[in-house]
């Protein structure tokens, strides 16, 4: 099974990288420090099973593994995160991810994961679906794209830009997720949503 691993944290990614190699069914074959390097080694190795992280600069796992199953529908995903928040698994699991286990995982069960979900079927660790079925997300994929620009520091003017939207769309966006979160304004608002795991 070949591998791209994508995490941003040089010494994780180095050791796990290591971990799966000394696997003898598992080859890792590219390695990315952030979703937007993972996408680019995509299109330049033939891999079996994306493993992300979630949390990572330029491209977050759940919004890389979103564009490279749009680019190929018949890639295993996984994520593997430190973050046990709600709104991420119930996310991946709408989008097809395959699996999604905590890092603290024993590395033979990681191992063990991948070859499961390579042959076709879902590993998810079972508190964190419990947990995802139980915080559904009152955000509009529209509303949550917007909050999530807004969250990193882009503007109303740049979020429209890059959203292909007016000024007023985005501000009717942030409008509607600042009601919705009960929050005072977009930084609150856009607080509240990634503590959740909603954007």
């Amino acid at each position: 099974m070949k591998v791209l691993l994508a995490e941003d944290q040089d010494l994780i990614r180095g050791a796990l990288s290591a971990l799966l190699n000394m696997e003898t069914d598992i080859d890792v074959v590219a390695e990315a420090k952030n979703g937007k390097e993972a996408l680019n080694l995509l299109q330049e190795h033939t891999v079996d099973i994306l493993l992300s992280d979630i949390e990572m600069p330029e491209l977050d796992g759940l919004s890389l593994c979103e564009q490279a199953l749009a680019d190929n529908k018949d890639l295993t995903t996984m994520i593997l995160t430190t973050f046990s928040r709600a709104g991420y698994i119930r996310r991946a699991m709408e989008m097809g991810v395959k699996g999604f286990l905590l890092k603290d995982a024993p590395a033979e069960q990681l191992a063990e994961s991948i070859r499961i979900v390579y042959r076709g079927q879902r590993v998810y660790d079972p508190e964190l679906v419990l947990q995802g079925m139980d915080a559904e997300s009152p955000l509009t994929d529209k509303e949550r794209k917007a909050l999530g620009l807004a969250h990193q520091g882009l503007s109303s003017k740049q979020i429209a830009e890059q959203l292909f939207i007016s000024e007023g769309t985005v501000r009717n966006y942030l409008s509607e997720a600042i009601h919705k979160l009960g929050a005072k304004n977009r930084v609150e608002a856009g607080r509240t949503a990634h503590l959740k795991g909603w954007l």
